[in-house]
């Protein structure tokens, strides 16, 4: 089970890391971005849909949990929103390498909102993902990244974090596939609202596009949600989460074979300082976890 649940885990993050081959081509065709993503995460309700139909699961919601599934919905909207937009001004590799900043987030905003203490591992974390930041905005003598670029990305991440910040705390009783399904389905009336602002299109102009936004919501939505739900399950969170660390190295290895981005010392150096820092952070909140667990035993 432990072989199976990591290999579910590379599987998730590879999925996920699979981004650019899609997103990057319709940007590039100048077809609408809000029709696409309303289509991505449509298509992607349905599938997780189905599969809670086929395993029987109950669709109903009480009024709290519709609340903050749609607040859910909203942060994932915006979160994609964002790491889109960044893709005019960045590379799909520095893009999808600062996004992956969101875990750090996550605990800034556990500290100064919540209240939980930092530990020194976590410190340290920190301070090697906003190293890896600023390694990523050095290419010669000095800053040359659009920082208009980064800034939207630093968006995405911060919206991601508060949608698992979100998850954390709200306590609710819900399976991860119904989560995911009223998450994508709030996300995909989110952009169809959006498109119908822009008075965009909603038609599908060939099967090539149509096939091209299923296989999308298959691959890098559908098989990553599923995946990652089991590989939770055979191996725990921590484990699992330090997996995520091959999605933006997946994009990387895309933008530079596929789209012909350069690869410098400079991306190297940045995405490895990144995805230290966020694999302390997380063996620094699994450690968090279980002082806490054994702490509870102990009054109880």
């Amino acid at each position: 089970m432990k072989l199976k649940g990591y290999a579910l885990g590379i599987v998730s993050a590879i999925s996920y890391g699979l981004i650019p081959i899609f997103i990057l081509p319709i940007k590039r065709s100048h077809f609408s971005l809000d029709v696409t993503l309303f289509y991505r995460f449509l298509f992607s309700a349905l599938m997780i849909g189905g599969y809670l139909l086929y395993s029987k699961e109950n669709f109903a919601l009480n009024k709290k949990e519709a609340l903050l599934l749609v607040c859910l919905g909203i942060c994932y909207a915006l979160s994609s929103e964002f790491l889109f937009l960044g893709y005019d001004f960045l590379s799909a590799g520095i893009a999808s390498t600062v996004l992956f900043i969101y875990p750090v987030i996550v605990a800034l905003i556990m500290f100064f909102v919540y209240k939980e203490k930092l530990t020194s591992l976590s410190v340290i974390s920190l301070l090697f993902a906003f190293a890896g930041v600023i390694v990523l905005c050095l290419q010669g003598t000095g800053f040359e990244i659009n920082f208009k670029g980064l800034g939207i990305v630093m968006l995405s991440a911060i919206f991601y974090a508060l949608y698992m910040v979100i998850v954390n705390k709200s306590n609710m009783k819900i399976s991860g596939f119904k989560l995911a399904f009223y998450s994508m389905l709030t996300t995909s009336v989110f952009f169809m609202i959006k498109a119908s602002f822009g008075n965009d299109s909603f038609v599908i102009p060939s099967i090539s596009i149509f096939l091209n936004f299923i296989t999308f919501a298959f691959l890098t939505t559908l098989i990553s949600s599923v995946c990652l739900v089991y590989a939770v399950q055979y191996i725990g969170p921590t484990p699992a989460s330090i997996l995520g660390a091959l999605e933006p190295v997946v994009a990387v290895i895309i933008s530079v074979l596929i789209f012909h981005e350069t690869f410098t010392s400079n991306l190297f150096a940045g995405i490895v300082l990144i995805l230290f820092g966020v694999i302390l952070n997380v063996i620094s909140d699994s450690r968090k976890s279980r002082r806490d667990k054994h702490k509870d035993l102990q009054n109880a």
